[in-house]
């Protein structure tokens, strides 16, 4: 029994004198762990988060919305580890989007041959159209109804076009609450923009005495704005969209929002 303790403690004692010995001869730079951290793989997303219910803020102040948890899963998806949404004007996404500022923009943006010159865009991945919005009474059936009246726009957004296109003038504002908010204090007659944002503030704004008609500009689809040059992206955002589309997730997010499923395109 003794002579087994003390071989025991013989050998405990050598060995740390091993380690006291290579701990002397090292460079004093600890070892690499053989189990390193993963690097954080970041998604870096640009958004106009003032735009319910695609994006905007909650009472905690954390953005949220329909566009917010689509780019979430998007990201998650295609491996990354983080999705960093930074707000910014929405006049001002596609220029720092091509400054290197972010890697993708998603912001209910309608996918037009115009911002195709300058951006690469995903999939559409949602279906929209512009409205008119008005005071109970007013009855605008149409563009061609607000001749002559003060229409509030959000800047540089296909509502701002259309009605443009019409030969009308525009009352342009940063965000479209701004224009509805201008509607309802009576500084606009109208205010052509997306119908589900023009619908969720109706919504919001129950006492406003707003109703809404179909402007009949078209059809509109939205898509995720990229670098021009970066296909690899693109591809990822793609196949992962589609995904998500297949596999029911998207249908999920989009019934969450806006209480039915998502029409097929």
């Amino acid at each position: 029994m003794f002579k087994s303790k003390f071989r025991f403690i013989l050998t405990g004692l050598l060995s740390l004198s091993l380690l006291t010995l290579a701990g002397c001869g090292s460079t004093g730079t600890p070892a690499p762990s053989s189990n390193p951290a993963p690097e954080e793989k970041v998604l870096r997303v640009g958004s106009d988060i003032a735009y319910a219910p695609f994006e905007f803020m909650d009472e905690s102040q954390k953005a949220t919305g329909f566009d917010i948890e689509l780019i979430q899963a998007l990201g998650a998806d295609m491996g990354y580890t983080k999705v960093n949404i930074e707000t910014a004007a929405f006049d001002g996404l596609i220029p720092a989007l091509q400054a290197g500022k972010y890697d993708c923009v998603i912001s209910a943006m309608t996918i037009t041959e115009e911002r195709a010159k300058s951006v690469q865009f995903s999939n559409k991945y949602f279906l929209s159209g512009q409205y008119i919005a008005m005071k109970k009474g007013a009855n605008f059936k149409s563009l061609n109804d607000l001749k002559g009246k003060k229409i509030g726009v959000q800047l540089n957004t296909t509502g701002q076009y259309a009605v443009e296109e019409k030969g009308m003038e525009t009352n342009k504002y940063d965000t479209t609450p701004d224009a509805m908010n201008a509607l309802i204090s009576g500084g606009v007659d109208a205010v052509v923009a997306d119908s589900p944002v023009v619908l969720w503030f109706q919504a919001q704004n129950p006492n406003a005495q707003i109703e809404s008609v179909n402007a009949d500009s078209g059809e509109e689809y939205y898509g995720i704005a990229m670098k021009l040059d970066n296909k690899e992206l693109a591809d990822k955002m793609n196949a992962s969209l589609k995904k998500l589309m297949d596999s029911g997730k998207y249908n999920e997010i989009y019934k969450k929002w806006f209480k039915e499923d998502a029409p097929k395109f």
